[in-house]
């Protein structure tokens, strides 16, 4: 059994914020749009009605850009998933820090947006994002007076933030206490693993840590939450093995919390990254006892844009070992890097425009899929790889007779969008026969 899921619709704050985005002018300072916009004003509304071409429309490579149709894709096949599963989504916004899609993800459904540091709570609440879930521990005083007088100001603002020690649920308590806090923080006792990131160690610890915070008053123990993204980065059994005793340690600890509730059902329960969430859904929900069943809350982020790299490789229903439930969704890749061939000078070797100031490359390097003449056709980039990356140069290596000139195009596609989005600060949006439909600006 699992618990009804509390739905929020799109408050028309968000709305406004985020359309007053789309008259927001795009500078020639932008990579990309430096000679579109040095002709004239260039605003995301102005490149919706007049649908410029990607090639030959003014743009300049290299250029990243979103295909909207698989970001529409994507939004759509994770809310029915996390619907269909019984689950809450909370998409971790640090992939894109770009308030159009995250408002798109909250209207598909989504019941919070997922932050990792208050400077990014902060950025969601200039966009009037109702409930945050800040996947972290804070002790930051500044950070935490600014949350307390957040919380006043605005009564329908629900924030949750993590604790695993005691000594930072003393020091968040003080905190609170020192600038008057007027209703109590929501707090989610983490739980991590020996050799990991932040989070308690074992459940003995955590429950005390739950206790600690439990005492005090300004803080309410609102449940348990983890990441269990970083045991491994594959599908091998000795991995998906470890990542569902993880998931199990952490129901157990979600368990022993409920159990000293009068309401189990208002418990959270919180993991998910984007590679492992169909373990995290098969081990976190299902066969609790009635009235007994958590919120569970998945806090995928690299689903709304996917990549043809590393999460291709790994995340459920991508290509990957399928998942025990049979209902993963299949992602598709939204991000394309588009670049100009510079030069040809080895046999089996071409130099194109784009480099590690455009493209992630910490999870693999970018994955040549298309080259287009400069007459325009369009041609699998069959055998090429990228074999490195300087600033503002990638290396291709070709199979033999490959015919590839300077002034030609490659497109290429990337490995982990976390690393990629975070280069661009405004990133068009084209259609499947690459007119440029929107443009998306990130706040990094």
């Amino acid at each position: 059994m699992t618990a009804p899921i509390p739905v929020t619709p799109l408050p028309a704050g968000v709305g406004a914020a985020v359309a007053a985005l789309r008259d927001r002018p795009i500078a020639a300072t932008e990579k990309g749009f430096g000679f579109i916009a040095a002709s004239g004003p260039v605003t995301s509304s102005g490149l919706s009605s007049q649908r410029p071409p990607l090639f030959g429309g003014g743009f300049s490579m290299p250029l990243l850009v979103l295909r909207e149709s698989a970001v529409a894709h994507n939004i759509a096949v994770m809310a029915a998933y996390c619907e269909a599963a019984g689950v809450l989504l909370a998409p971790h916004g640090k992939t894109t820090m770009a308030p159009q899609l995250m408002a798109r993800q909250l209207a598909a459904g989504a019941w919070a947006v997922t932050a990792a540091t208050i400077g990014q709570v902060l950025l969601y609440r200039e966009f009037q994002i109702p409930r945050v879930l800040l996947a972290n521990e804070l002790t930051d005083l500044a950070g935490i007076a600014w949350l307390a007088g957040e919380l006043a100001a605005d009564p329908g603002f629900d924030c949750y933030l993590y604790v695993d020690s005691r000594e930072g649920v003393a020091l968040l308590d003080s905190a609170l206490r020192a600038c008057g806090a007027g209703r109590p923080v929501q707090v989610l006792v983490e739980l991590g693993y020996p050799g990991g990131r932040t989070g308690c160690r074992d459940i003995s610890e955590a429950i005390a840590v739950a206790d600690a915070a439990a005492a005090a008053p300004t803080l309410n123990v609102a449940g348990a939450a983890g990441f269990e993204g970083l045991i491994g980065h594959d599908r091998e059994p000795h991995t998906l093995a470890e990542i569902t005793r993880y998931c199990r340690t952490l129901r157990a600890l979600a368990e022993q919390l409920a159990a000293t509730r009068a309401d189990a059902n208002g418990v959270i329960l919180s993991a998910g990254g984007s590679a492992y969430f169909d373990v995290v859904v098969r081990e976190l929900t299902g066969n609790w006892a009635t009235g007994g069943a958590p919120l569970v809350v998945l806090r995928s982020g690299v689903y709304v844009a996917f990549d043809h790299g590393l999460y291709a490789r790994i995340a459920p229903g991508a290509g990957s070992q399928p998942g025990e439930t049979g209902q993963e969704p299949t992602l598709e890749p939204a991000l394309e890097l588009w670049a100009q061939v510079l030069s040809r000078p080895e046999p089996g070797l071409a130099l194109a425009c784009a480099g590690r100031r455009d493209v992630g490359y910490d999870s693999g390097l970018p994955v040549p899929l298309w080259f287009r003449t400069r007459g325009g056709q369009l041609a699998p980039a069959a055998g090429a790889h990228v074999s490195g990356l300087d600033d503002q140069h990638a290396y291709l290596r070709l199979a033999p007779g490959t015919a590839l000139a300077p002034g030609d195009l490659v497109c290429l596609g990337i490995s982990h969008p976390c690393t990629t989005f975070d280069k661009w600060r405004v990133v068009p949006v084209v259609d499947d026969d690459y007119h440029v439909i929107d443009a998306v600006h990130t706040f990094f």
